[in-house]
């Protein structure tokens, strides 16, 4: 079963998570999946928005350690770097709807979207710290931006989770409903964008990023680099190495 189920109705492109049994962990093949998707939107005049969602009790539980440590993301034409430089960069409208945990890359991508509705349930972590690593998808400069500096430090330099009072707050989610209600808002939500004209859509996201993309992705880049030189350290070795064996990792001066 594909990890990525893909949708395309009304204008509406919607992509699925779909490995609930492993949380929505995301796997090479998952972000290749994404990252294709997101150009075929970008070229087909026939999308003019795409939703990204997972689960009503999970949206994504972050990187699939064990594949990403087998398939570790190598060069900038790696699967996750097309994704995240795509996710950056995508001119269409792109929306999320996000239940129960989102950690890593499940809360990264999320700076990028437009819109984000949220269950009640939703848990939002980005504890690249606590794995000997550094923050990826320019979470680092749009963090601080959104949620302030002292918040993005507790989330980023603690690793410490915040829920969904926090994110509706700061600006993270437009909205909170019951988590099997998320989806079908966030769908009517899309629908009711897509019926506006593709140019106007693109051209007013256009002016709302523009000025800032050149620092966002000068910012994915540093990022990467710090993050593929930092996974083959002694501390991100021993934390992986921990998180496999289900144990505690033995603390690293």
């Amino acid at each position: 079963m594909t990890g990525i189920l893909q949708n395309q109705e009304s204008g509406v492109l919607t992509l699925t998570l779909n490995r609930v049994d492993k949380k929505n962990s995301l796997n090479a093949s998952m972000y290749a999946a994404l990252a294709d998707a997101l150009q075929m939107a970008t070229d087909n005049t026939e999308v003019k928005v795409v939703l990204v969602q997972g689960h009503e009790t999970v949206f994504s539980a972050g990187n699939d350690i064990a594949d990403f440590l087998q398939q570790p993301p190598a060069t900038e034409a790696s699967a996750v770097f097309r994704f995240l430089k795509g996710i950056a960069v995508f001119p269409k409208p792109l929306l999320a709807s996000v239940c129960g945990p989102a950690v890593g890359v499940g809360t990264t991508m999320l700076f990028h979207c437009d819109l984000v509705y949220a269950g009640d349930n939703a848990a939002f972590s980005m504890p690249f710290v606590n794995l000997g690593l550094c923050p990826e998808a320019g979470s680092s400069l749009l963090a601080p931006q959104l949620m302030g500096y002292q918040r993005a430090a507790e989330a980023l330099l603690l690793g410490e989770p915040f829920l969904v009072e926090a994110a509706l707050e700061m600006g993270l989610i437009s909205r909170v409903l019951p988590p099997t209600e998320v989806n079908a808002y966030a769908q009517l939500q899309a629908r009711k964008m897509a019926t506006k004209p593709l140019s106007s859509l693109m051209e007013t996201k256009r002016l709302m990023k523009s000025a800032q993309t050149p620092a966002v992705l000068a910012r994915i880049q540093e990022e990467a680099v710090s993050f593929g030189r930092m996974l083959k350290e002694p501390a991100a070795i021993e934390a992986f190495s921990a998180f496999l064996g289900k144990r505690k990792p033995v603390s690293s001066s």
